[in-house]
């Protein structure tokens, strides 16, 4: 009670003398808080009960009110008298022992304001970045203390300065061997400045040493600050001091590694916070950090701390935390996760679902370290995805994706495809890729199709005898299709058509030269004669107005000899696949050919912008250097998509729909290859080979015979039609359902794929 009288006595006679010049007023303030540690008997009073606060703030506003008054980059004796006096240093030792209780929230306050509103540099000056590395050490030591708040403020001020100038990181970065003696042992710091380590002098910029920290009692007060004062009271002061070290904070002996970057290490400690503000608040802090452009930075913070080890431990804790099984659909259909939102009342979501707290707080720190190796700098950002791929991806998810219980196979490929999806950083993708797919770029052998055990087990996924699985696995490969790696497509489809070994080579004979001339690869063979199609009518066929007016014109100046057959061709085989006994499309309006055209303008425009960077071909490797005598393999993923493909009429509806569309995706990439492979009926194969529309022919061949066996095909046909579209009612079951249901999604993807193959040709016939 006395000291707030006292407290408000003083500021009256303050307001009441005349304004000192700021020197003597900053020095008045800085004794009247020294003085109080050689008068105070009683150092157990919290500080708000002292006049330290109201003093600090004194301080800080003369440095700025003096800041203000002088030129830019022009320091004023107000600010010098505080580096030469060491005055940070002291203020460390007194918040270090944190006494009075609560000093050291104010020591950080005042660093905290004093870094953040003075405008010129300070942290270049050695007595303000050694005194605040030293309180970056005390930031996170314990959790949940009442300085948690301005610990974490202390440290992001720290960050964003760190941010603006990169340089100054390497004040940060402790290049030496620490030890701690017993207790009253003065600190003994060698300082390894040799640029083999490719750390610079604390001192670089101030043009001072580092000497061994000369201690008074521990403090870091020195004599010459206080030279004014009466021998007996520096004694008093000296030992007061002294005392409070030795008592409050007895270090054992420490050994640190010899590179420490203990801002970092600080802010790990702070993600661990129970408040998840202040956890927030560290994440940001850190993402500020490995976004600096220095390399030894990037280096020491990737070999010398634990952030690798926190991002995929705390990922593996959290994965592991899910439940055995959690419903794919809400996996799937959880809100948009962002790191920094990740708050959630299970009590006040109408959606909520066992697991749901758990599995947004997964998606939530996946989401973080997506989004930190994003920002990181180009070295840490490989470090880091490294450390995800192996200590998470194989340590972790690779065992459940391997397991044979079908609820846990679910589970954990509805988890991997969500996480295919919400990637966004180029580096964690890139290890996503090896780890699901491998590195392998050499063709393909059936006998070697195992090779990544992961890769072999997610394709055979794609025809489990689970229809779940199937799909969802299919949908994961979907996705990942559409990412930006060009790795992707390469292992999975392009590595076993480089050689085009489907094709058997012909050369062009004069006899031949008519064929040409109509656009034909010689020994092609035209579907309109083929006896399969002879009950085709004029009607199904495209009009000269929908697509000729577009279409170059066959001319023996453009042979197509390059695998590239006239458009309209083409489009007319894929649209003519499905016999007119099969058909219900132009029955209901609005499902015709032409409705796929948009959509496949779109989807191939958003591909090509992808690829583009990728350095494709624009036509076919030339026959004449390919290596045709090759066994040609088309690959496990595509052998398994045809399998599928060839069973459409046997499958379950939504099975047809995500094999189709996996298939679709791989028609609309602009690689030559996989459009002849893919979209050219005309390629002429070579034997035993299978293209994407042998196998559709074959299953036409197959629907042919069986569509005899059923009594009232067409209206049972178009009945399904209407019913899937939400036209008709759900009614009785009607037979041969699944055969129907193939039925629509064969002639839907024969559209597709004449729409995607329509736009890919203008579009590369377009200058």
């Amino acid at each position: 009670m006395f000291s707030k009288f006292t407290s408000i006595l003083q500021h009256a006679v303050e307001a009441l003398a005349p304004s000192l010049p700021l020197q003597e007023d900053f020095v008045y303030h800085w004794k009247a808080i020294t003085h109080y540690y050689i008068e105070t008997s009683d150092d157990k009073a919290p500080v708000t009960d002292t006049n330290i606060p109201s003093h600090l703030d004194q301080m800080l506003g003369i440095l700025l009110q003096e800041e203000r008054e002088r030129e830019f980059g022009v320091t004023g004796p107000c600010m010098e008298y505080l580096l030469h006096h060491k005055i940070l240093e002291t203020l460390y030792t007194l918040g270090k022992a944190d006494c009075p209780p609560g000093m050291r929230q104010q020591v950080l306050v005042f660093y905290t304001k004093l870094l953040g509103r003075i405008q010129q540099p300070l942290l270049p000056h050695i007595n303000v970045h050694r005194p605040v590395q030293k309180l970056i050490r005390l930031c996170g030591e314990v959790l949940a203390t009442p300085t948690e708040n301005e610990e974490i403020q202390f440290l992001c001020i720290v960050c964003a300065k760190l941010k603006q100038n990169p340089y100054l990181v390497n004040f940060f970065l402790e290049n030496k061997l620490k030890s701690l003696a017993s207790k009253g042992t003065p600190d003994v710091i060698s300082e390894d400045t040799s640029k083999g380590q490719g750390q610079d002098s604390l001192s670089t910029d101030t043009g001072q040493s580092c000497q061994p920290e000369e201690l008074s009692g521990a403090t870091g007060l020195e004599h010459a600050e206080l030279d004014d004062e009466p021998p007996h009271q520096l004694d008093d002061l000296s030992t007061s001091l002294d005392n409070l070290t030795v008592t409050s904070l007895p270090e054992a002996t420490v050994i640190r590694p010899n590179q420490d970057y203990n801002l970092v290490n600080s802010l790990l400690n702070l993600t661990r916070s129970p408040d998840g503000r202040i956890a927030v608040k560290a994440c940001e802090g850190l993402m500020l950090l490995v976004s600096l452009p220095e390399p030894a930075a990037a280096r020491c913070l990737t070999q010398s701390t634990c952030l690798c080890e926190l991002l995929t431990d705390r990922l593996a804790s959290l994965y592991k935390a899910l439940p055995q099984s959690v419903d794919p659909l809400d996996i799937e259909t959880v809100e948009a996760i962002n790191w920094g939102l990740d708050s959630y009342s299970h009590k006040e979501d109408a959606s909520a679902f066992p697991g749901k707290r758990a599995l947004i707080s997964f998606l939530s720190w996946f989401d973080y370290c997506d989004q930190l190796i994003k920002e990181a700098q180009k070295t840490a950002a490989v470090a880091l995805a490294k450390a995800v791929h192996e200590r998470f991806f194989i340590g972790v998810m690779e065992p459940q994706l391997m397991q044979t219980s079908e609820m846990g196979i679910l589970t954990s490929t509805a988890l991997l495809h969500r996480i295919v999806r919400q990637v966004t950083s180029d580096v964690l993708l890139q290890e996503m890729v090896f780890f699901i797919l491998g590195e392998q770029r050499e063709p393909e052998t059936l006998a070697e199709i195992s090779r990544h055990p992961l890769r072999h087990r997610l394709i055979e996924h794609c025809d489990h005898i689970s229809d779940e699985i199937s799909i969802m696995t299919l949908r994961m490969f979907e996705h990942l299709l559409q990412k930006p790696n060009e790795h992707i497509l390469y292992n999975l489809v392009l590595r076993n058509l480089e050689e085009r070994n489907y094709t058997e080579y012909k050369p062009v004979c004069p006899e031949d030269k008519d064929v040409v001339e109509n656009g034909l690869i010689a020994g092609a063979v035209d579907l309109e004669e083929d006896p399969l199609f002879t009950d085709i009518s004029p009607d199904n066929t495209l009009s000269n107005q929908e697509w000729l007016s577009s279409s170059p014109p066959a001319t023996p100046d453009h042979p197509k000899n390059d695998g590239k057959t006239e458009v309209h061709k083409i489009v007319n085989s894929f649209l003519c696949l499905v016999p007119d006994e099969a058909k219900s499309s132009y029955h209901v309006e609005g499902t015709g050919y032409d409705t796929y055209l948009r959509d496949a303008h779109r989807q191939f425009r958003d591909y090509c912008a992808i690829c583009l960077r990728w350095e494709w071909p624009g036509s076919p490797k030339a026959l004449e250097k390919c290596n045709l005598e090759a066994t040609f393999f088309e690959g496990h993923f595509l052998k398994v998509l045809f399998d599928r493909m060839g069973r459409i009429l046997d499958q379950p509806y939504d099975v047809n729909l995500q094999v189709t569309s996996v298939l679709s995706r791989l028609s609309l990439f602009p690689h030559p290859h996989i459009h002849e492979y893919l979209l050219d009926p005309y390629v002429n194969l070579a034997s035993g080979c299978r293209s994407l529309f042998s196998v559709i022919v074959r299953v036409v061949g197959d629907l042919m015979v069986r569509i005899q066996r059923i009594q009232d095909f067409t209206p049972k046909l178009l009945l399904v039609r209407k019913r899937l579209l939400g036209l008709e009612p759900e009614g009785p079951i009607i037979d041969h359902i699944t055969l129907l249901e193939g039925v629509i999604v064969l002639e839907e993807f024969c559209k597709e794929l004449a729409a995607i193959a329509f736009v890919k040709y203008h579009a590369s016939s377009t200058p």
